[in-house]
């Protein structure tokens, strides 16, 4: 079985530095609010909420729109791929852990990430602090979730017999999640029985860093399967194959204006994923696997070969940025006829 995903970004109208109006950014969240419902209503697993600040995105704080969502859906399990651990502080992150885990009623899925370099760089976080920052913050994270109360003695935080509270309401503890885009970073996520996601490459290279996971938990004698294993793809999805082609040829285009540095693209016209925004000649690229398109017939298609071809058990959908009616109506075409081939599909 495949489990089917959608990953939020929550883009507003506009392009980079364009000011937004208050009625319009209200409305941004009205529309997600209202769609995340009808997600209930569907056969997905679940959202994915993205972080991300300084940009066209709505969703800085990806924990506040799981605690509003958590109370108008039932079912959807929750979480954020990921949470960006270098800009807090560990204790408040375990904290919101807890609370969320709990007014979700055990539907919380714990993802982190390290960030996007560009992101952080602007609030003087060169790269190596951020690695080791998200580092320290990880073996944090996880001695609060095999003991109560933790003591930690690093480079950024020290603190004794700290008690934090709530406790999350599934034990041992939520699934764990980590974005990965390199096999050193999918092997040490084995090693603390997380899961991963990673998205951007190509079939044959992310069968390569799955492979690093596998033979470290193969190693460790951890059972280790396709459901411990996600990619994250573009669709683009409509009820003939040239409508959906079109779509997905825009995206391509808004990628490379991306990757160029042309940050003035509309996010309405891209389901571009967010991928780090390189400086010019940075050698950075998005393999043509990432992007997903046809009738919903194609789609599934396409989306099991992937699957197996690397292992995956689980697909979270990028089904468009912006919430308008040509999104709407591709996730109803998904929910309602590429999940069930999905859930049919058999991966080893």
């Amino acid at each position: 079985m495949i489990t089917p995903w959608i990953f939020e970004f929550l883009y507003a109208p506009g392009a980079q530095g364009e000011e937004v109006g208050p009625q319009t950014a209200t409305a941004v969240f009205d529309t997600g609010v209202a769609l995340w419902q009808r997600l209930d209503k569907l056969d997905f697993e679940g959202i994915f909420f993205s972080e991300h600040h300084f940009g066209l995105s709505y969703s800085p704080s990806p924990n506040l729109l799981i605690a509003a969502v958590a109370r108008c859906t039932e079912r959807l399990r929750l979480g954020t791929m990921g949470m960006v651990l270098p800009l807090y502080q560990p204790w408040r992150v375990l904290e919101e852990i807890g609370m969320l885990d709990n007014l979700t009623g055990g539907r919380l899925e714990i993802g982190c990430a390290s960030g996007v370099p560009q992101e952080l760089i602007q609030i003087g976080i060169a790269a190596e602090e951020n690695r080791d920052r998200f580092n320290e913050a990880l073996e944090i994270l996880d001695a609060w979730l095999d003991r109560p109360v933790i003591s930690h003695r690093g480079k950024y935080w020290n603190f004794d017999d700290l008690r934090i509270v709530p406790r999350p309401r599934q034990q041992p503890s939520p699934p764990k999640w980590t974005t990965v885009v390199s096999t050193a970073s999918a092997a040490k996520s084995a090693g603390r029985r997380s899961k991963i996601c990673t998205a951007f490459e190509s079939v044959g290279r992310i069968n390569e860093i799955f492979d690093a996971y596998r033979g470290e938990a193969d190693r460790l004698g951890i059972a280790c399967g396709p459901e411990q294993l996600a990619i994250r793809r573009n669709v683009s999805i409509a009820p003939t194959e040239a409508e959906a082609r079109e779509r997905s040829q825009a995206a391509m285009e808004v990628a490379r204006k991306v990757l160029a540095g042309d940050h003035r693209v509309r996010p309405s016209a891209s389901s571009l994923l967010d991928a780090p925004a390189p400086k010019p000649g940075s050698g950075f690229s998005v393999h043509e696997d990432e992007f997903i398109a046809g009738t919903p017939a194609q789609v599934a298609e396409q989306i099991i070969a992937q699957c197996r071809g690397c292992g995956a058990g689980h697909f979270l959908a990028i089904l468009g940025r912006a919430v308008d009616e040509h999104r709407i109506r591709a996730v109803e075409l998904f929910g309602e006829q590429v999940i069930p081939i999905l859930r049919r599909a058999e991966i080893a």
